[in-house]
């Protein structure tokens, strides 16, 4: 990272030396070639490749040889991803509150050691209950190393770019879906035990010096948010001024409410597509592994493509008109899902699927930061993942019970569709927040 020196104090009066028994000043402005977020960027979407492609992704495929080898019910192995996304939204307060109080860093770090303990318990299980616990705990390993830690630190390093800077981290979830092929291979050559040890030492391997990249506050470093010297930045701040709600002060917002409720709504169709593309792929349309695998690695292209798109006109454009533009796409691939009468209708879901999913998700993360300010966003993306991992929750369960019941994922799909599309008016409605005079009086 080859660094340009400028260096301000706090009059922005270019470098100066401090003089015997003069009080150190504040963080010398650095410029660089390229601006230290992109690197905390850089390091978040590898955590994401990481525990996308060896878990999230992933796990479609366990599905399959945990039914061969134990007999359990898709249902029952559908529970573990719903229990993983409780697990996930019952912390969401307290990670929000011990990433804003402890620091992302910090708490990635323990994530990634507890995710890759998990992986090479899940190894060892042999039985119903155990499978259910070790995933309750790769889901908070998972949790405490990714998206809400890291979107903490991205949230405070960009302002005008924000979106974009979202957008790409969280292409990390969609690029770990480029990984699913090679965990396949791994299933199919090594065993399920062997793939879930290896995974666990590939995330502690490359998930430490990611996770050691991140960093808080630009002002404590020496720099602006977007990288612009000191007097553009204040400029900027003065052009977009962000006031900062507390956790309390958003929750009496509708905006809080109906951001969380239509982000549920998305992830409906995101949980079920994630667990049951893959057995439903080579089941009902009886196509090979391989062929499935490749069908997830479509959805997770076209997720990267969406997430482009949403990252680079999310900061120009209205982001509620894109969210709900998405929303509508993820109602109408559940429909294409569920009436397919081709493998070509079927490819075409998956793409409308992917790139609805990744124009939403960076979006909706990046509006409420935009409402809410970053001041206490750990927090309140804690507080909303309360609400928002019920929907990654039903996902599953509802396509995994249905499918039991009458042997046919058509009515779940159908049902999962028209929930998108109920999702959609939450973010018509969900304007922005008028500001409380208390946090007025922080600024």
């Amino acid at each position: 990272m080859a660094k340009v020196v400028e260096v301000a104090d706090a009059g922005g009066n270019g470098a100066s030396g401090h003089g015997p028994g003069t009080p150190p000043g504040p963080p010398r402005f650095v410029r660089e070639r390229i601006f230290y977020g992109w690197w905390i960027v850089f390091a978040g979407w590898g955590l994401m490749v990481v525990g996308g492609g060896l878990m999230f992704h992933a796990f479609g495929a366990y599905v399959k040889v945990l039914e061969e080898e134990f007999g359990w019910s898709r249902a029952e192995l559908s529970l573990a991803f719903a229990l993983q996304r409780v697990e996930t939204g019952v912390l969401g307060p307290i990670h929000g509150w011990a990433v804003d109080r402890f620091g992302p860093r910090l708490i990635m770090l323990i994530g990634v050691v507890l995710f890759a303990l998990a992986l090479a318990a899940f190894s060892l299980v042999n039985s119903l209950l155990g499978f259910y616990l070790v995933f309750a705990l790769i889901a908070i390993g998972a949790s405490l190393s990714s998206m809400l830690s890291v979107s903490v630190a991205v949230v405070n390093w960009f302002q005008r770019r924000r979106a974009l800077a979202l957008g790409v981290m969280s292409t990390g979830v969609a690029a770990g879906g480029l990984v699913t092929p090679a965990v396949v291979m791994a299933l199919e050559g090594w065993g399920w035990r062997t793939t879930a040890l290896v995974s666990g030492c590939v995330v502690l391997a490359i998930g430490l010096p990611l996770a050691s990249l991140v960093r808080t506050r630009p002002g404590d470093h020496g720099r602006t948010p977007d990288g612009l010297p000191p007097a553009a930045a204040a400029a900027a701040a003065a052009a977009m001024p962000e006031t900062s709600f507390t956790v309390r002060e958003a929750m009496r917002t509708r905006a809080f409410w109906l951001l969380s409720l239509g982000h549920a709504s998305g992830l409906v169709t995101v949980g079920a597509v994630s667990v049951h593309l893959f057995v439903y792929v080579t089941g009902d349309f009886g196509e090979s592994s391989g062929t499935a695998a490749r069908l997830i690695a479509l959805l997770t292209a076209m997720l990267v493509v969406g997430m482009l798109i949403g990252g680079v006109f999310g900061d120009r454009m209205n982001k509620r008109i894109i969210i709900v533009s998405a929303m509508f796409g993820h109602m109408t691939g559940m429909l294409l899902l569920a009436w397919s009468p081709s493998f070509w209708v079927l490819t075409v879901a998956v793409a409308v699927q992917g790139t609805a999913w990744g124009a939403r998700g960076p979006l909706t993360s990046a509006l409420r930061a935009d409402y809410f300010g970053p001041g206490s966003y750990g927090q309140i993306q804690g507080f909303s993942s309360l609400i928002v991992m019920t929907g990654m929750m039903l996902g599953p369960m509802i396509a995994g019970f249905i499918y039991d019941a009458q042997g046919t994922y058509t009515p779940a799909f159908l049902l999962l569709a028209v929930l998108a599309g109920l999702g959609s008016l939450c973010f018509i409605f969900a304007t922005r927040p008028r500001p409380p005079a208390t946090a007025l009086q922080r600024l």
